[in-house]
């Protein structure tokens, strides 16, 4: 995205609500899919000797918000950047 010539609020709410709501679905599949609607089709694999569907319940799903905190910081950063309202 170029910078535009005067901020626009109105697209930079629109650029930040669409990462908001990226992330959010991301969450939501990975903690409420993964761990309670696709256990049982998940179950049928094996990661170090535990059912997939408990593993991510338990363990997958921190390390997969860990690595969404940090993708959805560096988003943040560029869409700022982009508007001109990042922090210097």
């Amino acid at each position: 995205m170029s910078k535009p010539q005067s901020f626009d609020p109105k697209a930079y709410w629109s650029a930040t609500l669409r990462l908001i709501v990226i992330t959010l679905v991301i969450w939501f599949v990975v903690s409420f899919g993964a761990g309670i609607l696709f256990r049982d089709a998940l179950d049928g694999i094996h990661l170090g000797g535990y059912p997939l569907g408990f593993w991510f319940a338990q363990q997958g799903s921190i390390f997969v918000f860990v690595g969404l905190i940090f993708w959805y910081a560096r988003r943040m950063d560029k869409i700022d950047r982009d508007f001109d309202v990042h922090e210097e």
